[in-house]
């Protein structure tokens, strides 16, 4: 089924539309079980301001399409997107499949089997061609794909998806897995989920360069997952500084951020590092980044806080869990003090910091961030009581010498 949002042009007039496009194609499913759910994560996705995904304060028309059979109805829609004087977001998530006789790629609709690929599938060349052909604004294609097994191999020769060398208007951003990766609960899957959290949690809209790096990096692929573009592609770029956009006023020591005040940001790199395993140069360009911010804008601010929290998830994936686990902590207590308890950030800070404290297998370093870590728990109204239980105890076998060994309850 297809439905629209139309957002008020507040006056404004249509040569200024800006246009969403969010695409739920057919599940991938792998013995029953869900390897990614289209589904829920359009609708996840479909939550998020348009002005937002665009990156723009521009008026935006969005359409969301789910349960589509036939893809000429899908190709309509792209070509009234694509079609828009204002800036464009599209988003495609689901499976991608292959025409095993003309080995070509097709984007997986609702219903289809091995033997209507070629009827029931929007072909993947049609969403390139139509992307080729956009004159208009700033355009942005995110996708969030599963290829089964007779796509992988087409798009392992190539090491990326066809088509987007073709496309150099076009920022494309995203990832495809295998076959076999591990199945999911049938919820948003961690690419999409991490897209969305970046886009809410930062105090200023970042880029979407900076918003893909740090979701690829924080979402927990698989690995030999295809992510476009590459981490190496990424060195070559220069990142742009992020767009102020609707920034969040905080209460307390927040500095405010000004338009044309953000200097280059290097998230974007940051994660691209450590994603190559280069820890040590990430975890010095994070510190030098972070003196500099709060030289600015003070130890107390919301972008300093920020900071901790990259170099909390650089430290996550460096294996460095003592490390992330205080800076998680630091992160908490400090939104803590002017967001308050109930807010997705804190909570998000308290549960970054319960995984990497269960994650430290040295005692001496598990038992000196445990009670901070229970004590935030306990001053949170937690989705999941459980998470404040396992931290109880897990403390108090840390505690007891010769229960030491059950250092993961």
């Amino acid at each position: 089924m297809g439905f629209g949002d139309v957002s008020d042009g507040g006056g404004r007039g249509q040569a200024s539309r800006g246009h969403v496009l969010l695409l739920a194609a057919d599940a991938a499913v792998r013995r029953g079980r869900v390897l990614v759910a289209p589904g829920a994560n359009v609708a996840v996705l479909a939550m998020v301001p348009a002005d937002v995904l665009l990156g723009c304060g521009s008026p935006a028309d969005t359409v969301c399409l789910e349960g589509m059979r036939d893809p000429n109805t899908v190709l309509a829609r792209l070509r009234a997107a694509v079609a828009a004087t204002g800036p464009l977001f599209v988003y495609v998530s689901g499976r991608l499949t292959a025409d095993r006789r003309g080995r070509r790629l097709f984007v997986a609709l609702a219903g289809t089997t091995a033997g209507s690929v070629r009827y029931t599938s929007l072909p993947w060349e049609w969403l390139v061609g139509e992307l080729r052909s956009r004159t208009g604004g700033v355009t942005t294609v995110v996708v969030d794909l599963v290829a089964d097994k007779e796509a992988w191999p087409l798009v392992g020769e190539s090491g990326t998806l066809p088509g987007l060398a073709e496309l150099a208007a076009v920022q494309v951003f995203g990832v495809v897995c295998g076959p076999d990766v591990p199945a999911g609960d049938g919820g948003v899957s961690g690419y999409t989920r991490q897209w969305i959290d970046q886009l809410r949690r930062a105090p200023v809209r970042p880029s979407d360069v900076e918003v893909h790096v740090l979701a690829a990096g924080s979402a927990g692929l698989a690995p030999g997952t295809l992510v476009v573009p590459s981490a190496r592609e990424l060195e070559m770029r220069r990142v742009p500084a992020p767009v102020p956009l609707h920034p969040r006023r905080e209460p307390g020591p927040v500095a405010a951020v000004k338009a044309g005040e953000a200097e280059e940001d290097p998230r974007a790199r940051l994660h691209a590092l450590a994603l190559e395993g280069r820890h040590g140069e990430a975890d010095a360009l994070a510190r030098a980044w972070e003196r500099g911010v709060v030289e600015r804008w003070g130890r107390a601010s919301a972008e300093a806080v920020r900071c901790a929290e990259i170099r909390a998830d650089l430290a996550r994936m460096a294996g460095d869990f003592v490390s992330a686990t205080r800076l998680w902590l630091y992160a908490g207590r400090a939104r803590l003090e002017w967001q308050g308890a109930d807010t997705a950030e804190v909570c998000d800070a308290a549960a970054g910091a319960l995984y990497c404290w269960t994650q430290v297998k040295d005692r001496a370093g598990a038992l000196e961030a445990g009670p901070e870590l229970v004590g935030l728990l306990r001053t949170l109204p937690l989705p999941d009581p459980g998470h404040l239980r396992l931290a109880e105890r897990r403390l108090e076998t840390l505690r007891t010498p010769d229960r030491t060994a059950a250092l993961n309850p």
